[in-house]
């Protein structure tokens, strides 16, 4: 499906600023199908602007929005549909006299009748596009208060696409988080004074802690007097205000005293320029402010679990690091010093979780900090030295903690059995990551594997870890090979979608 972005520039010669006033339009316009009961579609004219008296003339459909209030009468798409001017001649009429205009009789379409109104779009003193107000009339409808409501509202908007007035570039609102007009609804007058509020908008207040109903009531200062932070009431009452003054204002969120979270978004009404009061959606956040409290105590205990985790296991390393020191077999030193280079790596993965705020780690940096303490474990007899190539990017914390303890045994297997004593080389860590898969190759420039060697059959205990991790946590693949120049590769191949829950 072409995106409206796409469809203008391959149909339209519109310019950049025009282009993007048909977004600004596209963003905000659920409002107005809401508000309408109708669904809206935005026509433009193929190629260039059609000439006065010109008839063949072709539109295309290039965005479309259906209502949340009623029942839509376009359940099929037609963004990327074409119509004749013949067949709908109210979207060249509304171009040409700059006015919203309505069909006289219904049109049936698929067996269902629908009102169309046509609505000019006006940028910089032009019509750009015309958007089409079609409206389901199979449904009965009953004249309510808040439906009049609703429809007095929508046509003053109307006019205002028709003057160019609205949507405004600055300040540009926040729509994808802005009240809609389901969650509450107040009409001012040009005095601001409320000549309507629905009952949500009703309910809002009443959490907010004003008892009485709004009608009649100034909004400005009754909303300022319920707001907790005196900042927060005088900006909310200002912004309302300035709306009143013809001024849009971006979603603003207060807190009353009773500790009730309300959103609140002012509009102009401003229908042929002249004041007509504004509209102030409202809606009430307190439960969802509620949870998000919760989830970011939540999130803040995981991570502090995340800090003891590591410092626990530092306290584990430093313990093993004690007891190597009195231990005099070389083995059992070597073993506790494998021991202390595992744990530690681990620590730093759990280090890094206790800073993130979504459970996921930065491998990059991640392994930079891991890499370097598995190389000097045998910097001083071999001089190998480790670098990484590539990005590994960001991954789940249930990947980060197998995928870093497999890469750390993989290096260190490298630096212990590639090269002989006083022998130098080169270790290196290469990660390719597509949006499926992260493939990750750990070769080295050494003496190669043994003749008859398998990776099934080998009784190592890191290349035992490594398997185990690799099959059971990463459900990934690995293969050990000759390199055709020498030394050794590992081929390690981890699954990043479609992981078990």
């Amino acid at each position: 499906m072409s995106t409206l972005s796409d469809l203008l520039a391959e149909h339209t010669k519109l310019s950049g600023d025009e282009v993007d006033h048909l977004q600004m339009v596209v963003a905000e316009w659920q409002l107005l199908s809401d508000l309408s009961f109708a669904d809206l579609l935005m026509w433009v004219p193929i190629g260039e602007p059609p000439t006065p008296g010109q008839t063949e003339v072709e539109y295309l459909c290039v965005a479309q929005a259906r209502p949340t209030t009623a029942p839509t009468a376009h359940p099929e798409d037609v963004v990327g549909s074409t119509q004749p001017v013949e067949e709908h001649p109210q979207l060249r009429r509304a171009a040409d006299e700059r006015r919203v205009c309505r069909e006289e009789d219904p049109r049936w379409y698929h067996g269902v009748p629908v009102r169309r109104e046509a609505v000019p779009v006006t940028f910089d003193d032009k019509v750009i596009a015309v958007l089409s107000r079609e409206t389901d009339l199979a449904v009965p409808r009953v004249p309510s208060a808040l439906e009049i409501a609703y429809l007095g509202i929508a046509a003053d908007l109307c006019q205002m696409v028709a003057d160019g007035s609205f949507p405004t570039s600055e300040p540009a609102a926040d729509v994808h988080t802005s009240p809609r007009v389901g969650d509450g609804l107040i009409r001012l007058d040009p005095s601001g004074t409320v000549v309507f509020a629905s009952p949500n908008a009703q309910s809002a207040y009443h959490r907010m802690g004003h008892p009485a109903e709004l009608l009649g009531v100034r909004l400005a200062p009754l909303t300022r007097g319920l707001i907790a932070d005196p900042f927060d009431a005088t900006e909310i009452a200002q912004r309302i205000l300035a709306a009143l003054d013809g001024q849009p204002s971006m979603r603003a969120e207060a807190e009353s005293h009773r500790g009730a979270g309300v959103l609140f978004r002012a509009l102009p009404l401003r229908p042929g320029g002249k004041a007509a009061g504004a509209l102030v959606l409202v809606r009430d956040v307190t439960e969802v402010r509620r949870r998000d409290r919760a989830l970011m105590s939540k999130d803040a205990t995981i991570r502090e679990i995340h800090h003891r985790v590591k410092n626990n296991l530092q306290t584990v390393a430093a313990l093993l690091r004690l007891q190597s020191r009195r231990t005099a077999s070389p083995e059992a030193r070597a073993a506790l010093a494998e021991s202390v280079r595992r744990v530690a790596a681990i620590a730093m993965v759990h280090e890094a979780l206790s800073t993130s705020v979504d459970e996921k780690v930065d491998l990059n940096s991640l392994l930079d900090k891991v890499i370097p303490v598995v190389g000097d474990v045998a910097v001083a007899e071999n001089h190998v030295r480790v670098r990484r190539k590539g990005q590994f990017g960001v991954v789940a914390a249930e990947v980060a903690t197998p995928l870093v303890m497999v890469l750390t045994e993989l290096v260190q297997n490298a630096i212990e059995h590639a090269y002989p004593a006083g022998v130098s080389g080169e270790v290196e860590v290469c990660a390719q990551r597509t949006a499926r898969w992260l493939d990750v190759v750990v070769t080295d420039d050494g003496r190669g594997l043994p003749k008859g060697f398998s990776l099934e059959r080998s009784n190592g205990l890191g290349l035992q870890i490594v398997r185990t991790l690799v099959e059971s946590e990463l459900r990934g693949s690995l293969s050990m090979r000759r390199r055709p120049r020498g030394g050794t590769e590992a081929v390690l191949r981890v699954p990043l979608s479609h992981r078990r829950q």
